[in-house]
């Protein structure tokens, strides 16, 4: 039994308050939703950072881990984040911490670590085990910070100060991208190339009324860390138009030959946040389940010097392309990714197309640079005041030691020099804190020097800050400046095509996946630029219609008619033919073909470096191939000789030679070789004999010294409309800084000689101009600038040996129109 009270005072219950429940789970709720919505889980727009990665950041660049010191253990730096910045566990902020220096993770990473941080099949080692400073970009993110160009707010417990947001030089969220999960919202947005976004960054800032499409030409789509390939663009149009939208990853693939009669399938890039162990244990569990055939077995080859290389053989008698169309809808190779553009604007949460993430990040980069003038300007004006007080003080330099002597205490004298020389407190101060050393004549000039150059710099800073027009050009300049020190090659390529689709188990059993093999013509641009049209009959009576507007990299440098899943073959600079299927070509409409949405050719073929594809070029029983090469030489080769091998030598190339040139080419047909000395010669493709493919050729032009071919090419026998187009100037001018000079001539014109002869002039060089650095033969040409953008040509019929008419802008490639 318990004990009784013995005594009668009354028993305190304390402060009792009736509290309906619905009403303060309500409220709980909603601050626990908005805290982790606005303190957690959302990146802002303006850095592209969540606030534990901004704190991250900003506590390694307070404890001055730049990328030319020493790493420092995470450990140390997760506990000076904890202990200072973010009031939550040590675990997320290592986890968040990791992130930023996974390279498959994020396009630009923002922390270099060594040590393991982790792959995507397993997790990164313990904190006390990885060190880690900032990477390069992440110093691009936090400049500046020292010059009032943020505010700052309290920690949580109000002993230190931590940024609102960081400066962020380039937009961050759109190349990082960002993931998070909210309560009742999430965040999933995929990383971008640097360059393509800082492109439509600029071209948003000098055309705020830009539209979504055309900020699309400089930003196509994602491109992820891990490369791959994106397949289809319409859910990134969504995406960039409404925030919201979907799109296919693609694994690369290759099918290459394990052994004699064996073939397989080689995967060097993964879709995005995809490892090979989760593939392989797809794949097993898929022949497990015989849902998948023809597997004979999986090796990963991966290592750190030659990447990622996951080999999957192919038992004999299957068809290596339909099985890999079976991995594609059966295993990761082919992913989904889900774009959702939701970031905190202005402190709270909404969905963002790209012109919107742009212009919200363009209105943050504004008010830092303008934030930053004016404190400069500030700085800058409060020294020029000290520098006059200094200056007047050693031009009577005795009188002010006198006023000093005579005082009584330093405030009397401050006073005194004050009324005396008619100078402001902060000038007396400064000069009574004045060194002996800084009374020479030297000191007087360095001061008369540093007052002319601030005087300048506060009139520059002032000038600035007055004109909209200057702003906006200094954060182009900067951007710009990003990207040059930051920017890498676009690795994800982009294809307009669709994705897997389910199929009928009956379907499936055939094993017939593949496209239908339908008439196209493959056209090569002039800038490198590789796409497949479909032929569609249109009112004119079928073909290919030109686009009604020219856009950029509109230049055909060549094409050929064939079959989605016939082959082509592509002669490179290197004396190489590769044969290629069109069939993963991004796919137009014969009706609107546009050579701006076609992809790399040297990325489609995986060519190396320094080496690129000079022509396209059917490989049916037609006329033989003619190739052309920089120190003059030619051949013809028929395509019989070239066999079935995927990679095959056509000329037998000498030292420093490289091909400029080939075509098909009848014995009908004239040759064409343009030197750099200003020379044309033509002459009949029948006095070039068909040689074998490992012939070297034959000599085609006599070069004078120092010249080189910088053409060649094949005009059929009923080409009248044929025209040469010529441009000249400096060959020790940079490319795409000048201009230059150019002619437009009929190729009539030019007489035909013999072949190894010298030719004859096809231009004459102006005052400055020493060579010829373009030319081109052929019908309907269209000239293009580095970027890829239309060029004006003058008008055809200049006389052959002419001079030029010097060109507004600098023309980077020379073709032929769509046809």
């Amino acid at each position: 039994m318990p004990a009784s009270r013995t005594d009668s005072s009354p028993i305190d219950h304390g402060r009792i308050e009736d509290v309906d429940v619905s009403t303060e789970m309500q409220g709980s709720f909603l601050e626990y939703a908005y805290s982790v919505i606005y303190s957690r889980a959302l990146p802002d727009a303006r850095d592209g950072l969540k606030p534990v990665q901004r704190r991250i950041l900003y506590q390694m660049a307070d404890m001055g881990l730049r990328p030319d010191r020493g790493h420092v253990k995470s450990a140390r730096v997760v506990g000076e984040v904890m202990g200072k910045l973010h009031p939550h566990g040590d675990a997320p902020i290592y986890d968040a911490l990791v992130r930023l220096a996974q390279s498959f993770s994020l396009r630009v990473p923002l922390v270099d670590g060594h040590g393991n941080f982790g792959s995507l099949d397993d997790g990164p080692a313990a904190p006390r085990y990885t060190e880690a400073r900032l990477a390069p970009a992440a110093l691009a993110l936090t400049e500046n910070l020292d010059e009032d160009v943020v505010d700052f707010i309290p920690n949580y417990d109000g002993q230190f100060q931590q940024p609102e947001v960081l400066p962020a030089a380039y937009p961050n969220l759109l190349v990082n991208g960002a993931t998070g999960i909210a309560v009742g919202m999430a965040t999933n947005m995929a990383p971008h190339n640097l360059i393509e976004v800082v492109g439509a960054a600029i071209h948003l800032l000098d055309n705020p009324e830009a539209t979504v499409e055309d900020l699309m030409e400089f930003v196509p789509g994602p491109d992820l860390p891990s490369g791959g390939i994106i397949v289809g663009l319409d859910g990134i149009k969504d995406a960039y138009t409404k925030g919201r939208g979907s799109f296919r990853t693609r694994a690369k693939v290759s099918i290459e030959s394990l052994g004699p009669r064996r073939n397989g399938i080689v995967v060097t890039e993964l879709p995005y946040l995809v490892g090979p162990e989760r593939i392989i244990e797809k794949i097993k569990d898929a022949v497990t389940a015989k849902k998948l055939q023809g597997i004979a077995d999986v090796t990963d080859l991966t290592d750190r010097h030659h990447g990622l290389r996951l080999v999957i053989g192919i038992k004999t008698g299957f068809d290596a392309q339909a099985v890999l169309e079976h991995l594609y809808r059966l295993t990761p190779l082919e992913d989904n990714f889900s774009i959702n553009n939701v970031a905190l604007v202005d402190g709270q949460p909404q969905t963002l197309g790209l012109k919107e993430l742009l212009h919200v990040y363009l209105g943050h980069r504004l008010s830092v640079v303008t934030r930053r003038s004016q404190f400069r300007l500030a700085r800058r004006k409060e020294r020029l005041h000290l520098v006059e007080g200094l200056l007047v003080a050693i031009l009577d330099i005795d009188e002010v030691i006198q006023v000093i002597r005579t005082s009584d205490d330093g405030e009397q004298a401050r006073a005194r020099l004050m009324d005396v020389f008619d100078l402001s407190e902060a000038q007396s101060e400064y000069i009574l804190e004045l060194r002996l050393r800084r009374l020479t004549r030297f000191s007087r000039i360095e001061l008369e020097s540093e007052r002319d150059k601030l005087k300048t710099e506060i009139a520059e800073l002032e000038e600035l800050l007055a004109s909209e027009v200057l702003l906006r050009a200094q954060v182009a300049r900067e951007l710009d400046a990003a990207a040059e020190t930051y920017g890498t090659p676009r690795r994800t390529l982009l294809l307009n095509g669709g994705p897997v689709q389910p199929r009928s188990r009956a379907a499936a059993a055939a094993a017939d996946l593949q496209i239908a093999d339908a008439p196209c013509r493959v056209f090569l641009s002039a800038t490198g630029r590789m796409i497949r049209a479909e032929l569609t009959a249109d009112a004119a009576g079928g073909g290919i219609v030109p686009p009604a507007r020219r856009s950029k990299h509109d230049a055909i440098r060549s094409w050929v008619d064939t079959t989605t899943r016939g082959d082509v073959g592509a002669v490179t600079s290197a004396g190489r033919l590769v044969r290629f299927s069109p069939v993963d070509l991004p796919s137009v409409p014969g009706n609107s073909v546009q050579l701006a949405a076609g992809t790399r050719v040297d990325q489609y073929l995986g060519l190396d470096s320094g080496e690129h594809v000079v022509a396209i070029v059917p490989l049916t029983d037609g006329p033989p191939i003619a190739v052309g090469t920089k120190q003059g030489v030619v051949k013809r080769v028929s395509a019989s000789e070239l066999g079935t091998k995927h990679d095959v030598e056509i000329i037998a190339l000498r030292d420093g030679d490289r091909v400029v040139g080939a075509a098909p080419a009848s014995d009908g047909a004239e040759l064409v070789f343009v030197a750099s000395d200003a020379q044309l010669l033509r002459f009949d493709a029948a006095s070039v004999r068909p040689q074998g493919r490992s012939a070297g050729g034959m000599a085609g032009i006599r070069l004078s010294d120092d010249a080189h071919v910088i053409t060649f090419a094949v005009v059929g026998a009923s080409a009248f409309d044929t025209v040469v187009v010529t441009v000249a100037g400096s060959s020790t001018a940079l490319a795409g800084t000048e201009s230059g000079s150019a002619k437009v001539s009929v190729f009539s014109e030019f007489p035909a000689k013999g072949r190894a002869t010298g030719g004859v002039r096809a231009q004459r060089l102006l005052r400055g101009e020493d060579a010829l650095t373009l030319a081109w033969v052929g019908s309907d040409p269209r000239a293009v600038g580095p970027d890829g953008a239309v060029c004006a040509l003058p008008e055809p019929g200049a006389k052959r040996d002419a001079s030029g008419t010097p060109l507004e802008g600098v023309v980077g490639a020379v073709g032929a129109g769509i046809r």
